[in-house]
């Protein structure tokens, strides 16, 4: 069973930064340096767990009525369960509880079908993020 929560507990944080660093410092080889940042501080990070083990995470850092979808991960093993999408759904709702009307993100371009999937719209050129091709992309709540 899928469940999705805000990250309050130290055990709870704990868990989102060990699968950020699994994905995206192991796996994808960003430089820690560039994968915590001050966001973290003040961020709305959310958990997903498939039968009560952890699978993924996705942060939300709302600034008035824009908020930025960022540091969505998914363990490999959980992957094509469904857990990002519940993510994605989970952050904009977590969102529009913080009166954010419209949420961006960085998508990496290998995810760009993903995000348009759930209704984000790619604009902007191509750029780099710690390497990695990335466009920006935007939805209105």
């Amino acid at each position: 069973m899928l469940s999705i929560d805000l990250a309050v507990s130290a055990q709870d944080r704990a868990a989102v930064f060990a699968i950020r660093g699994a994905v995206f410092i192991a796996e994808q080889r960003v430089p820690i340096e560039e994968e915590w940042d001050s966001h973290d501080l003040d961020a709305d990070h959310l958990l997903a767990r498939i039968d009560g083990v952890p699978a993924g995470t996705v942060r939300l850092v709302a600034a008035g009525r824009r908020g930025v979808l960022g540091r969505l991960a998914v363990l490999p093993g959980a992957r094509g369960s469904g857990a990002g999408a519940a993510l994605v759904r989970a952050v904009e709702e977590q969102a529009r509880k913080r009166g954010v009307a419209e949420i961006e993100l960085h998508a990496q371009t290998h995810a760009l079908g993903f995000y348009e999937r759930l209704g984000y719209t790619a604009h902007g050129e191509e750029f780099l993020d710690a390497g990695i091709p990335h466009l920006h992309m935007s939805k209105d709540l």
